[in-house]
């Protein structure tokens, strides 16, 4: 038996990792996005200033890239999980969100407030696609 093909998807259009991962992972027909927050993909600089809608706009921004460049949009994605540092930001979020992942069949979706985000964030969201 032999084993899927497995790529890494890496697109200038999305910040670079900042440890040993990549921003995606293809394998057997399936996409596995790494979580993104609100890093501008030019300069590496968190965007927002801890308004949690400018994060989550550059967050969905930066998912878009990284599903482009696999050849995918958001309504292929099934799962995500959304990480807030705040629960009460849960709105806000989803209202953003939605417009994204909103139309047809929505994703399968956890949501959960976490003690802390790399870099300060205020949110969080991976997910994964399937590709074709």
């Amino acid at each position: 038996m032999t084993s899927p093909a497995i790529e890494a998807i890496t697109t200038s259009a999305a910040p670079a990792p900042v440890g040993p991962y990549n921003q995606a992972v293809k394998a057997g027909g399936v996409l596995y996005c790494s979580g993104q927050i609100a890093l501008d993909p030019a300069t590496g600089a968190m965007v927002g200033g801890g308004d949690v809608e400018a994060e989550t706009r550059q967050v969905l921004a930066n998912l878009k890239a990284v599903l482009a460049e696999a050849g995918c949009t958001p309504q292929q994605v099934v799962r995500t999980t959304v990480f807030l540092a705040d629960l009460g930001d849960f709105a806000k979020v989803n209202a953003l969100y939605a417009e994204v992942f909103g139309a047809g069949v929505s994703p399968a979706r956890a949501c959960v407030e976490v003690a802390a985000l790399p870099k300060d964030a205020r949110v969080e969201i991976d997910c994964i696609a399937v590709v074709g």
